[in-house]
């Protein structure tokens, strides 16, 4: 399931048809907040099933609209600077989605520290997607 919702959002071109980028974005870190959620339940359980519904839908929303605001901030750069394989678009769309949970969170301090990591990332991320870095070796056998 990763996998495939991974290409999906690969597979469009950069700069093109944001609302696709922002559907498989938001798609990808709404499955993720899902699956923070459940760990979080599990470890920690609800004292009763309100209690467990909401924080399921404040992982999950939370994680969607981070990616959402990733998607569509990352597409709309690389429209404007007309440079769509270029990293600082990356850059842009994590730090928005880090600004999105520092809003959330009602913390600048937050808010700047994930806008600093999750750009970080998300820019190493597309360098290493353009230059075709392996993260995990093929095994030699």
């Amino acid at each position: 399931m990763a996998g495939t919702l991974l290409h999906r959002y690969w597979d469009i071109p950069e700069g093109t048809e944001c609302h696709r980028k922002a559907y498989a974005s938001t798609s990808i870190s709404g499955a993720v907040g899902l699956i923070t959620s459940a760990y979080s339940i599990a470890l920690n359980p609800p004292s009763s099933f309100l209690e467990g519904v909401a924080r399921t839908g404040r992982y999950t929303f939370t994680a969607a609209a981070i990616g959402a605001i990733f998607g569509i901030t990352s597409c709309v750069s690389a429209q404007v600077r007309e440079k769509p394989d270029d990293p600082l678009n990356y850059f842009i769309g994590g730090c928005a989605g880090g600004l999105t949970l520092g809003a959330r969170t009602h913390s600048y301090g937050i808010g700047a520290a994930a806008c600093a990591y999750l750009g970080m990332t998300a820019a190493l991320v597309k360098m290493g997607q353009l230059e075709g870095w392996k993260v995990f070796a093929e095994p030699k056998v």
